[in-house]
């Protein structure tokens, strides 16, 4: 187990140290701002979206390493995803990182994003796993401002 940890944790250092997606898209369809008052991260969530498919998704901001990280995994993977996907894969995120310790979390839906289980171990830190993906849900929906206070 030390050493899926061990993985885990590299895997959050990678995308914090070189945040996939970083940036804004071009002519964005959709957008939301987020932000996570109690640790001070601030995102900006461009997406492209045509025909119900999210085409391109980038995000801008600042924050920590959960936070850079969840953007960088969450906008890798719901790229060609339909927005359905993309909804569903949010919902089985934030059931994983919100499992009560006494349970398993279920990672069989969310593939490399399982990297944020150990989260659910510290609750301060879940808003900074989830704060990108309440940004993507508040994007798609049309609000353009999130937070997770």
């Amino acid at each position: 187990m030390d050493d899926l940890r061990d993985l885990y944790q590299e895997v959050i250092l990678d995308h914090n140290r070189r945040p996939r997606n970083f940036g804004s898209v071009d002519a964005p369809s959709h957008h939301a701002d987020g932000h996570n008052p109690l640790c001070g991260d601030k995102l900006s969530l461009t997406l492209k979206i045509a025909d119900g498919t999210i085409e391109n998704a980038m995000f801008n901001g600042s924050g920590c390493a959960i936070s850079k990280a969840s953007a960088s995994l969450m906008t890798d993977a719901i790229k060609g995803k339909s927005v359905a996907e993309a909804e569903a894969l949010f919902e089985a995120f934030h059931k994983m990182v919100t499992t009560p310790m006494s349970e398993e979390p279920d990672e069989s839906a969310v593939g490399k994003l399982a990297v944020f289980s150990g989260v659910r171990e510290f609750p301060a830190r879940v808003k900074c796993a989830s704060l990108a993906w309440h940004t993507l849900k508040a994007a798609i929906s049309g609000a353009e401002i999130i937070s997770t206070e």
